[in-house]
């Protein structure tokens, strides 16, 4: 079992109990089996993107949220990872010419900081 798969599966589990979902509720929404949903949050199952996807869908979380847990997180990581959530909302709407402007300011204000 890989130390990646593992972690996924805690926060999965977290997450579920979290919401008050049995593994049975999660894998009835997920379209997936119980027995699957207590391997993959033992980190027993090497899953697939769509799988993962599907258990993030009955979740209603972000691939984000799963990885950036703030409650692990320290006071300055929690900061940098609003930033960074903050960064990606105002951005989101931007189309691919402004995307493309953002990108080059990006790189000159990084270089001045160098």
């Amino acid at each position: 079992m890989t130390e990646l798969r593992k972690q996924i599966g805690t926060r999965i589990r977290a997450i579920r109990n979290a919401k008050g979902l049995t593994q049975q509720k999660l894998a009835d929404i997920a379209s997936l089996d119980y027995r699957y949903i207590g391997a993959l949050e033992r980190g027993e199952r090497n899953f697939s993107i769509d799988t993962l996807e599907k258990v993030l869908t009955a979740l209603n979380v972000s691939i984000s949220e799963l990885m950036f847990s703030k409650e692990h997180m320290t006071e300055d990581e929690t900061i940098r990872q609003e930033a960074i959530d903050e960064f990606v909302a105002l951005t989101s709407r931007l189309n691919d010419e402004q995307i493309s402007i953002l990108r080059r300011v990006s790189k000159e204000v990084s270089r001045a900081f160098d």
